[in-house]
């Protein structure tokens, strides 16, 4: 661990911390600290990830994860996390190996030069009476405006009146049919089918369902079924970012972006809201277009981060882009911010958090 002394964060370039352990500022990077997975059928696919953002201006490496019980097993997305950039700490469940009530701590280790290990929870009850198979709603890819449907069974063994009450979820993307079940000696199966409507937007889908039962205990009638996807977009832009780097104040820079559809399309408008930008484009109906983009930055030093909306013929389909610049000042604005700065350096060495506008 770093020592107190050599820990002095300045938080969003003004507000000092002041004293901390290394611990604590390593555990400002996640979203949070615990999760419980609730109530899971046995075989369900039960994944979490915690979300580790890097807030500081130096780059941030994991050297690795472990887990205290084998019930919960681990993984890092992401080693190597630049400022801003994120990472996923990924819980997943064992609901095929163990059953009854588990919990375990994963313990995060960064490494050198800012050394810290962060712990968190996990904790959830599988229940063994109850089987998913398969164990989650996996469509795979999907074509933007198509339907897909997945078919699973829900197996229960235990009371002769066990029932499955409704299956809900909370937005309108899915349909789901069920038969009245089959039983047979203190067992009862149920067969699911769940459709993915032609209206989900392009993108990954990470849902859930919710089966409800007539079990006793309140905790027990809710149980989550995982649904995923990949809404593969008709319409697509290459690169989703377009970073311009570092770019002179008043010099304007211009970078090509490919624009690709399934079907021939027309682009009718680009808008990011911003003037110091402009577009060129083409007026004629195909399926690939190379859309001009000239930024022209002003006087002001500092990152720039816009969005990009690129308006088509086609209904409802209006890829989207980010285009990221860093604006270096002229020569003598430079030299001048280059003196303000050495006014407020910190202690070499020092952990700082990065400043607001960099995101």
């Amino acid at each position: 661990m770093l020592r107190v002394g050599f820990l002095n964060l300045l938080v969003l370039g003004s507000f000092a911390l002041g004293q901390a352990s290394a611990q604590e500022w390593a555990e400002k990077m996640f979203n949070t600290l615990e999760h419980d997975f609730g109530t899971v059928a046995r075989g369900a696919e039960t994944v979490y990830k915690f979300e580790i953002t890097n807030l500081y201006k130096q780059p941030m490496k994991i050297l690795g994860v472990r887990s205290s019980c084998g019930c919960t097993s681990p993984s890092i997305e992401n080693k190597v996390i630049n400022t801003y950039e994120k990472s996923y700490l990924v819980a997943k469940f064992n609901t095929h190996t163990f059953v009854g009530r588990h919990g375990a701590t994963l313990t995060v280790s960064f490494g050198a030069p800012y050394s810290a290990e962060v712990q968190v929870r996990v904790h959830g009850n599988i229940r063994g009476d109850v089987v998913f198979s398969p164990g989650a709603v996996e469509f795979g890819k999907v074509d933007e405006g198509d339907t897909k449907e997945q078919r699973l069974t829900v197996s229960y063994a235990g009371r002769d009146d066990w029932k499955i009450t409704d299956i809900t979820n909370d937005n309108d993307n899915f349909e789901v049919e069920m038969d009245g079940g089959t039983r047979t000696a203190g067992k009862v199966t149920y067969n699911l089918v769940v459709r993915m409507k032609d209206n989900v937007s392009s993108g990954f889908v990470k849902d859930q369902l919710t089966v409800v039962t007539n079990d006793s205990r309140a905790e027990s009638q809710r149980i989550p079924l995982f649904v995923s996807g990949h809404v593969v977009p008709e319409i697509s832009v290459t690169p989703e970012t377009l970073v311009l780097g570092s770019v002179n104040a008043g010099e304007p820079v211009t970078k090509k972006v490919v624009v690709r559809g399934k079907k021939p399309f027309k682009i009718l408008d680009v808008n990011c809201g911003d003037n110091c930008f402009s577009f060129n484009t083409d007026e004629d109906s195909k399926e690939l277009h190379l859309v001009e983009i000239t930024y022209l930055p002003g006087d002001q030093p500092g990152p720039v981060k816009v969005p990009v909306t690129i308006t088509t013929d086609r209904p409802n389909r209006n890829p989207t882009l980010t285009v990221s610049a860093d604006v270096v000042a002229k020569p003598a604005a430079a030299e001048s911010q280059a003196e303000n700065d050495n006014q407020s350096k910190i202690s070499t060495g020092a952990l700082t958090v990065a400043d607001s506008a960099s995101k």
